[in-house]
């Protein structure tokens, strides 16, 4: 039985793939090559510009912000997640007035960059009296537009459990409803859940754009940090590096989900 969602690629294809892997590599070493050497000649790398990242306050400062951002995306991950697979289930259903509304919402919103909703609940939203706190400002916006994303991933998962799984889930007596809720979601959920934890990732990024609210995680923290001490350069490598310690583990964490699914299929 298979548990992958996409065609292994071929010899030719995994050969291209290594190609345009390693070209990236060189020129991502290239360009941070050459920035090294430009911070060095414009003096961005004393020792005394980095020395306020050594410190205690510094980095509590940043945890806090850090921990603004896990709270945000936590919870429009849980949201997009619920909503998401309501939104599966009904471009899924067999009813046109369930299906119609939500293959609508499904393919209208994933043509909407999260930045224009951001902007449509700060400023559109007042003037009709809803005035959201600031972290429902960042929170709402990423909900609805991370939904119709986890929606395709769930619909892919449940359309990869073979038929026969429903056909015998209704043989001994099952319901449909009883079918797809014991039967069918629990093996989708487990085939997609690489799936989720990257879409998490990208959710996770999509919280800097909390500092057009005003919210305070860790992009907002450092646009704050360098209007005080004016290291600017330090506090966005700074910051950079914490998202890159983040990210890299939720991705090494999809990988392993990823291992663990193929291992026990």
């Amino acid at each position: 039985m298979s548990s992958v969602l996409f065609d292994e690629p071929g010899p030719r294809a995994k050969r291209r793939i290594r190609i345009a892997t390693v070209l990236g590599v060189l020129a991502t070493l290239g360009l941070a090559a050459l920035a090294v050497r430009q911070f060095a000649a414009n003096g961005q790398l004393a020792a005394e510009r980095w020395q306020p990242y050594a410190t205690w306050p510094m980095w509590r400062y940043l945890l806090d912000g850090l921990w603004s951002t896990a709270l945000s995306a936590v919870v429009a991950a849980a949201l997009s997640m619920a909503l998401g697979l309501l939104l599966a289930l009904g471009r899924l259903s067999s009813k046109r007035w369930l299906r119609g509304p939500a293959t609508a919402y499904i393919e209208v919103v994933r043509t909407i960059p999260a930045l224009l909703l951001v902007y449509v609940v700060l400023f559109a939203l007042p003037k009709y009296g809803l005035d959201l706190p600031l972290f429902w400002k960042l929170v709402v916006p990423l909900t609805v537009s991370n939904a119709a994303a986890f929606a395709e991933i769930f619909r892919a998962g449940i359309l990869s459990i073979e038929r026969g799984q429903t056909e015998a889930g209704l043989a001994v007596g099952l319901t449909r409803g009883q079918t797809l809720r014991m039967i069918v979601l629990p093996q989708a959920a487990r085939r997609v859940l690489p799936s989720i934890v990257s879409q998490s990732v990208g959710l996770l990024k999509d919280t800097s754009l909390g500092f057009i609210v005003s919210y305070g995680e860790l992009f907002y923290s450092g646009k704050v940090l360098v209007a005080y001490n004016g290291l600017l350069i330090q506090t966005y490598i700074v910051i950079a590096l914490i998202y890159l310690v983040v990210n890299a583990s939720l991705s090494k964490l999809a990988r392993v989900l990823e291992r663990r699914s193929s291992a026990r299929a």
